[in-house]
């Protein structure tokens, strides 16, 4: 099996970095230091460099050190015996850049770098928390890793979608709305259908693995069970699938002109999670609601692995406070075979991890120690 890992980061004006050049460690890297001095954007600039976007704000311009107008974040990395050299220049007045080996990208819905990472924090509590967008918007990022098609179709869909709707607001001023409506009713149907198959068929081998995950870590007291939950029914035969789509937009059409918007699609799904089949989110407690994300997260990681051959670099930004001891050890023992960055806010947290290789960094107001 490869071994992926990122041999050096290079930052200027990246947040509250003016320049920085740091090796890391093939295994585990841990970075010190209290609130707000920059340990979490070295997090992201990793996860920059693998998606092209930030998971921390869709601005780029936040991104950019507050006193400057542009920003630069370079990786390099291995892949077995490949090496890689990613880079991403950042201007306020203009999208941002990217180039891989050199050769420059169009725009960071080209970028398949190679470098797949998996991320797990405290802000991950909002999959389970919060609102359906959160969790379509987490299949879209890791469905993405795996298969960059799906990130072409996922653009493609809210491009059509946007223009639907658009003509739904202007439908009072249109006399030949329904003709005009099918026209983007066939691409959605079509686009729709793939996407909608592509979740459920991820959502169901996330759910194999989070199960067998959760169950280890609960010492078998928790069963956990993730659904992807359409309004569109999901059916075996695909072109039947994609007629079954196309007719429900059309009885839809009354509610759509009156709301102005498309009421059916995959930007309409969801993900039921339940413990012991309770819904998470309505009956679960806080302990149980983080320990199923950790279960979520690191079953990423094993589906990754399994569809590529090779483990992703894992990012942990300040997890460790937030866990008990149990699921510190049962964490730590899973990322011996990865790359893994992790924040800490205070060395108290490594007693656990005293045995395993790691180089550890103090960082200080956006300076390494």
């Amino acid at each position: 099996m490869f071994f992926l890992h990122v041999k050096n980061i290079r930052l200027i004006n990246f947040r509250n970095y003016y320049s920085l050049n740091i090796g890391l460690n093939k295994k585990t890297n841990i970075f010190i230091g209290k609130n707000a001095q920059g340990k979490t954007n070295l997090l992201e600039a990793v996860y920059i460099c693998a998606t092209g976007r930030s998971f921390r704000t869709n601005r780029d311009k936040e991104i950019i050190n507050f006193n400057k107008n542009e920003a630069y974040v370079g990786a390099q990395m291995n892949i077995g015996k490949q090496e890689k050299f990613i880079e991403i220049k950042l201007e306020r007045e203009k999208a941002k850049r990217i180039r891989v080996n050199k050769t420059e990208l169009k725009n960071y819905k080209e970028l398949y770098s190679g470098l797949n990472v998996v991320i797990f924090s405290p802000e991950d509590l909002k999959l389970v928390k919060e609102g359906p967008g959160e969790r379509r918007n987490f299949l879209d990022m890791e469905i993405s890793q795996i298969r960059p098609v799906y990130n072409f179709n996922i653009n493609r869909y809210n491009k059509i979608l946007f223009q639907r709707n658009n003509l739904l607001r202007s439908s009072k001023f249109q006399t030949n709305i329904s003709s005009l409506l099918e026209i983007f009713d066939l691409q959605l149907a079509k686009i729709g259908t793939d996407i909608i198959l592509e979740r459920d068929k991820y959502v169901q081998e996330l759910s194999k693995i989070s199960s067998i995950t959760h169950n280890k870590i609960t010492l078998s007291r928790e069963n956990l069970e993730l659904k992807y939950l359409s309004n569109i029914e999901i059916l075996d035969n695909k072109i039947e699938m994609e007629k079954n789509y196309l007719n429900k937009l059309k009885k839809y059409v009354d509610k759509d002109i009156e709301a102005a918007s498309t009421q059916l699609g995959p930007h309409r799904d969801d993900i039921l999670m339940t413990i012991n089949d309770k819904e998470l989110k309505t009956y679960g407690s806080q302990g149980q609601q983080r320990t199923v994300v950790l279960s979520i997260k690191l079953s990423e990681v094993e589906l990754i692995k399994k569809q590529r051959g090779i483990y992703p670099v894992l990012l942990l930004d300040d997890v460790f406070s937030e866990l008990d001891e149990e699921r510190r050890k049962y964490l730590i023992k899973s990322f011996q075979d990865m790359q893994t960055l992790i924040t800490v806010t205070d060395a108290i947290d490594l007693k656990e991890m005293e045995t395993i290789e790691k180089s550890i960094f103090y960082i200080e107001e956006g300076k390494l120690m």
